[in-house]
């Protein structure tokens, strides 16, 4: 499936520049990219950096312009950039608003576009994201299997589950500055703790890549906690002092505000 020859970015914060920048790295997957003006500072970053930006301060000459729209809006002030808007029927829109639903989206649209949903995270600058998509769409997977890989979702649910799953990443990092600081309390200089902790947690993902389906993480876990060693001792103590069910609440109530 070939990319489209324009694609369009109306919103040009954080996830944006980090698209752009990935669908721009070298070899670049398409010929032009469109941004609006808002924000600035990203969008004369990213037209000073590739040749193939062209920023704009009319969102309808982006819409009017562009195979593709990206919609990368913040959710507080989506409907208000979106709905004065005039979008073409059969035109590709892809939505990486968050927490917003597909029925409003159309609606503030107000025509008969292909529209999908996507979580891009920040890694797809680098090629390395994986990004959910909903519906399932050839169109769509294409652009996020060149910043790294496409989860195609069958449905809304399998879509929202992913959402949720997505809002460990702040975790991730907090539990490595928890360790740090235990590890500054403990003497430890922090640089040293911080050189130490960033390529365990990279091989530790590594493996889990490497394993691919085919491999539960509980497998893993085992394969890491020999039976009466360090690594068991503090899998149990975070399970039985709440650890693993304070984590499923969180993904819970992240759930609950996604489908609400």
């Amino acid at each position: 499936m070939s990319l489209p020859q324009k694609i369009g970015f109306i919103g040009t914060g954080a996830i944006t520049d980090a698209m752009v920048r990935g669908l721009l790295a070298r070899p670049a997957a398409v010929p032009h990219v469109m941004v609006s003006q808002r924000s600035a500072d990203i969008s004369a970053r990213l037209a000073a950096d590739f040749p193939q930006v062209i920023v704009s301060s009319d969102n309808q000459a982006i819409v009017d312009g562009c195979d593709t729209v990206m919609l990368a809006i913040r959710p507080q002030i989506a409907e208000e950039v979106i709905r004065p808007l005039r979008f073409r029927d059969g035109q590709k829109i892809v939505s990486v608003v968050a927490a917003t639903g597909r029925e409003a989206l159309l609606d503030w649209i107000g025509a008969d576009v292909r529209l999908s949903q996507a979580i891009p995270l920040p890694f797809v600058a680098r090629r390395k994201g994986v990004t959910a998509i909903y519906p399932a769409d050839t169109d769509t997977a294409a652009i996020f299997n060149v910043l790294g890989n496409a989860v195609e979702c069958e449905t809304k649910a399998e879509y929202d589950l992913l959402a949720a799953a997505s809002a460990l990443m702040a975790t991730y990092f907090g539990i490595m500055q928890t360790t740090t600081e235990w590890l500054v309390e403990n003497g430890l200089p922090e640089e040293k703790g911080r050189a130490y902790l960033a390529p365990l947690f990279a091989g530790l993902s590594e493996v889990a890549l490497l394993a691919g389906s085919r491999t539960d993480f509980i497998d893993l876990s085992r394969e890491f906690a020999t039976k009466g060693g360090l690594n068991e001792q503090v899998l149990l103590d975070f399970d039985n002092k709440g650890g693993s069910g304070a984590l499923k609440d969180a993904l819970s109530r992240v759930l609950a505000r996604i489908t609400q």
